[in-house]
């Protein structure tokens, strides 16, 4: 297709007009199509522009569902699926979950990722197609459409889908997220914070909570450092001091689940958003956590420990109020032994934070 361009004219000379052609208005099918690359490029949110992916394709594309499949940052397994579906009326709807390890419904997005090509299968009418979103020779996911009709005619939409996503993700991710650790970076922990606190998912998790009339589910922010970091760099050098690091994520990938929020601030402090059911569970998962730390043999640093606060992050309250609770916790925990996790509420419910002061360690606001 070739494409017209008008040219600036040079001071003085008229300027040449566009072709007829080059004028003539975009047929809607290529602007239903501009319109939906627009609108899901336009996110600066990986969850926002996950949805928005599904739901652009699941418009554009002759298919009954539309699954985004996205791989966990190890590769070893798939961390979430964004399903976008049509009911009997044409209205689309998102649903996101957890996928099941060793689903042998995802045998075939395995062996699309695997073999990095599309890859379409049919079965008594149900028809499925299978992209795979590819960067710099790594597979990131993949895309499955459903049908009642061979896909065929889908794939090189998918397919370009896939390419733009690809592209896009992988920039949201590289100022999303630390460049040493992987984990998200300050900068996504506000806006998480923010989100949290503001957006309706909060009040959706309350009426959900109603509805069911299960115990509160609470949300609990964890601040934690490694305990006498100075002195391994001091002793070993910061190159062993930024392995330390590496590895102390890579234990927080092991120890937490894909629901839980985990967040590198620089140095050696970590910030967690926690989902749980009540603080026993929330400290119970904290408390495996730290202890996890502790009996791990570092690379010529030998044992390392960590000293854990949290607080809960309740409806209604103000970010950076949750932060100095977390905070003071920490502090407690710092100032009592290290290698130990406390929670704001127990402390406070016992009086112990009364002459404590904030070590004010992350200032958010």
């Amino acid at each position: 297709m070739s494409v017209a361009y008008d040219v600036v004219a040079q001071e003085g000379a008229p300027a040449r007009p566009l072709p007829a052609a080059a004028r003539s208005p975009v047929p809607p099918a290529q602007a239903r199509l501009l319109d939906s690359v627009a609108a899901f490029t336009h996110h600066r949110d990986i969850d926002a522009l996950d949805h928005s992916l599904a739901l652009s394709l699941a418009e554009l594309a002759p298919a009954r569902a539309v699954v985004l499949c996205k791989r966990a940052a190890d590769g070893r397994r798939l961390e979430s699926l964004v399903r976008c579906a049509a009911d009997a009326q044409g209205t689309f709807s998102l649903c996101v979950r957890a996928p099941v390890d060793d689903d042998p419904a995802l045998a075939p997005v395995w062996r699309c990722m695997d073999q990095q090509q599309s890859l379409a299968e049919a079965d008594a009418g149900d028809c499925r197609l299978y992209v795979p979103i590819l960067h710099e020779g790594r597979a990131l996911g993949a895309l499955q459409l459903e049908s009642d009709a061979p896909l065929e005619g889908a794939r090189a939409l998918a397919e370009g889908f896939a390419r733009i996503y690809a592209n896009y993700i992988t920039l949201l991710n590289e100022s999303e997220r630390d460049k040493l650790t992987g984990l998200y970076n300050r900068r996504t922990f506000e806006r998480h914070l923010q989100r949290l606190f503001h957006c309706p998912v909060a009040a959706r998790a309350a009426d959900e909570r109603r509805a069911s009339h299960a115990a509160p589910v609470g949300v609990w922010l964890a601040i934690f450092d490694i305990d006498h970091f100075k002195r391994i760099n001091d002793t070993y050098g910061h190159i062993y001091g930024d392995e330390v690091i590496l590895l102390l994520a890579q234990q927080m990938r092991a120890s937490f689940r894909l629901a839980d929020v985990l967040f590198r601030f620089g140095g050696e402090e970590f910030v967690i958003l926690l989902a749980g059911q009540d603080e026993v569970q929330a400290r119970s998962a904290l408390e495996r956590f730290r202890e996890r730390v502790a009996g791990y043999l570092f690379p010529q640093v030998g044992h390392v420990t960590v000293s854990v606060g949290y607080a809960l992050a309740a409806m209604g309250d103000y970010p950076e109020t949750v932060i100095d609770r977390a905070d003071k916790a920490l502090y407690y925990a710092k100032a009592h032994g290290r290698n130990r996790t406390h929670g704001y509420e127990e402390l406070a419910g016992r009086g112990e934070l009364v002459a404590e002061p904030s070590t004010g360690s992350i200032d958010l606001f």
